[in-house]
């Protein structure tokens, strides 16, 4: 169980950095530095310059992604998503191939190679929860689940590509990337439960509800981010947030929401009983949110707060969801 749970919470740091990762390539749009997936230029190791490539790479390439596009196309028409399709199928934007940046390509494909580490390192996790199978089922199926999840978020990621980072599909891949940060995270509180202490209940409604408003919020950021990469195209940093001002202000005027909500949950849960680690490592977390988005509005979106912002996001959802299990598991104790 020791093994287990220093596992687990070393794949969950290493998901993070993941995100950060991700959060470096869209800062620098490196997003489309492969236009091709698993490989890069259709190798393992990508070229160092454009020599290496054939003179009509992007005809070769747009039409590989055409072809994916359209299974991809598909299968969304299977599951009632016909305008979806359809808009993928027609949108021939999305097949424009950018020019060969040897930089872009090489982050681009680190954050790949870390993707496939943290395959391995949930591929192990999984493992690892087979143990458990005679006495704790649980386990072993959320191991097998966010072991799924992760092939299910490249073979998602896959069509990222091939779509050219359209951006509903940038949103489901982060989203499911906090979907498995929460697998993570309850497998971690499941091996160290018996070690855990006991918090009185108060504040489970509250930070359910804290969530959900985060949740919302980083939703929020990923389409001011759609915007603010339109606004890249054609004008310069300086005015990219005056150039996205609804989705800014529908994404600052929603912060305060989600401050004046934590501001309450801290309340009621530095007053009560139990360890305050949790609220307190909460409150850091959320005034490291606030002031790096502040940082991005005022200093002209700097390309290093960008995953910065990204990944204490991350960090609080993670943070929130096991500070909801723990007041869970205190309101069971009570009740029992």
């Amino acid at each position: 169980m020791k093994f287990f749970r220093k596992l687990t919470l070393a794949t969950l740091i290493a998901v993070y950095l993941l995100i950060m990762v991700g959060g470096i390539v869209r800062s620098t749009g490196s997003g489309m530095g492969c236009p091709d997936w698993p490989k890069c230029f259709g190798t393992w190791v990508p070229p160092t310059s454009v020599e290496q490539l054939p003179s009509n790479y992007k005809e070769i390439y747009a039409a590989h992604r055409e072809e994916k596009n359209i299974r991809f196309a598909n299968y969304l028409d299977k599951f009632g998503f016909s305008d979806t399709a359809d808009k993928i199928r027609t949108d021939k934007s999305i097949l424009i191939e950018a020019d060969f940046n040897p930089v872009k390509t090489w982050v681009e494909y680190v954050n790949r190679l870390i993707g496939v580490l943290i395959g391995l390192l949930i591929f192990a996790v999984f493992v690892a929860s087979i143990k458990f199978w005679t006495w704790d089922r649980k386990i072993t199926i959320l191991g097998f689940a966010t072991f799924f999840l992760v092939g299910f978020q490249g073979w998602i990621g896959s069509f990222v590509v091939s779509t050219n980072l359209t951006p509903w599909t940038v949103t489901v891949h982060m989203l499911l990337a906090l979907v498995i940060v929460a697998l993570l995270v309850y497998l971690y509180f499941e091996s160290a439960k018996t070690r855990q202490s006991r918090q009185i209940p108060y504040g489970l409604s509250i930070t359910i509800v804290c969530m959900i408003l985060l949740l919302v919020q980083i939703v929020l950021g990923t389409q001011l981010r759609e915007a603010i990469d339109v606004a890249a195209v054609s004008l310069p940093r300086t005015a990219w947030i005056e150039a996205s001002q609804v989705s800014f202000l529908i994404h600052r005027t929603f912060s305060w929401l989600v401050l004046i909500a934590h501001v309450l949950l801290l309340w009621k849960l530095l007053k009560s009983e139990g360890s305050k680690i949790l609220p307190y490592s909460l409150a850091v977390l959320i005034l490291a949110d606030i002031l790096t988005g502040a940082g991005m509005a005022y200093f002209a979106v700097p390309a290093f707060l960008q995953p910065v912002h990204l990944v204490l996001a991350s960090i609080t959802i993670g943070t929130q969801f096991l500070l909801a299990l723990q007041l869970n598991s205190g309101r069971q104790s009570v009740l029992k």
